[in-house]
């Protein structure tokens, strides 16, 4: 009888562990994983940012009235540059944050990513550097293409040609026979040269430059900093052999390596500042310049760069083998 009642008391406890074992098993697997394909829940937030500040200041542009009743000139895509008829000091393209700062935008950028880069103890793991590096040259790469030369012009320039733009002074060159002026001719060019760049549709190269740079330095800073400070990792990947993890299982060292590290030395607290004056120009650029279709395609360009380099690694494991990603 006692051997009868020892053995249901080891039965019963062998199916309450069974049980138990098979709820936390339960619970891992139906435990949610964000998608590769998608942003995750505090990119999602960041990345909202953006079409907020265009929708805003394209509002507030057409319920200004100082803005309202302003002359907008859609030739250089802007109001009148007189600064006693300027809707405001930003609206006119020689002031000083637009001169020195958005016009050497990415040189900002690429300051604040190395000076983050080389000061910040997380990066000092293995290679990540290096491969911070190579993901910097290749977001380089994509505005170099966009705004400044695609094996002649860039692609802004290209996309103003294909749908119709011309320069008004190779209009004149080409009606007096001389047709490869007409030809040669980008914006810089024809606007150097004394001619209206006009009658296409301009992507925006302010909005283009202003969100790829933002969004460049909140991928390489933001990620690293979270895990530095111990964050929870939202990201997974898929692996060579399909299977889905989480992101951790490549990282290189531990979250955070000295508990005792401020995560906001020097090198985050000047890229936060210039991510700031970024989202800044950009609200003064939805407000002041460019039509919204304008400004909605800069947006739109600046989306497929920032995921080429920061989203296709994460479902492609021979480009994350390359690049990798950001704090890993």
């Amino acid at each position: 009888m006692v051997t009868t009642r020892r053995a249901a008391k080891l039965a019963t406890s062998t199916s309450s562990g069974e049980t138990m074992s098979s709820s936390r098993a339960s619970t891992s697997t139906s435990t949610p994983r964000t998608s590769p394909f998608l942003p995750t829940s505090i990119e999602r937030i960041f990345l909202s940012i953006f079409p907020i500040v265009l929708i805003f200041g394209t509002v507030f542009s057409i319920l200004s009235p100082e803005t309202r009743s302003a002359r907008y000139d859609p030739v250089t895509q802007s109001h009148s540059q007189d600064p006693t008829k300027a809707p405001s000091y930003f609206a006119q393209k020689s002031n000083v944050f637009n001169v020195f700062f958005v016009k050497r935008g990415w040189a900002w950028f690429s300051g604040a990513f190395a000076l983050f880069i080389f000061t910040h103890p997380s990066t000092a793991v293995g290679s990540r550097r290096l491969r911070a590096g190579l993901r910097w040259a290749a977001v380089t790469g994509l505005w170099i293409l966009v705004t400044q030369w695609c094996f002649g012009p860039a692609i802004i320039d290209r996309s103003f040609r294909w749908t119709g733009g011309k320069c008004e002074l190779a209009q004149r060159e080409v009606t007096m026979g001389d047709t490869s002026v007409g030809e040669m001719l980008t914006a810089v060019a024809c606007k150097a040269a004394g001619g209206k760049w006009k009658g296409g549709h301009d992507i925006s190269g302010h909005v283009f430059l202003l969100t790829l740079g933002t969004t460049f330095l909140m991928q390489e800073v933001g990620w690293a900093v979270a895990r530095w400070s111990g964050r929870a990792e939202e990201r997974c990947v898929y692996m060579e052999d399909g299977a889905l993890k989480s992101a951790n299982v490549e990282a290189e060292g531990s979250a955070r390596e000295d508990a005792g590290r401020s995560s906001l030395d020097l090198g985050t607290k000047f890229a936060i500042g210039i991510m700031g004056l970024s989202v800044w120009m950009l609200l003064m650029t939805a407000i002041y310049f460019h039509t919204w279709f304008e400004k909605l395609t800069g947006l739109l360009a600046a989306t497929v760069a920032y995921s080429v380099v920061y989203v296709v690694p994460r479902f492609v494991p021979a480009v994350r083998q390359i690049i990798g990603l950001p704090g890993i």
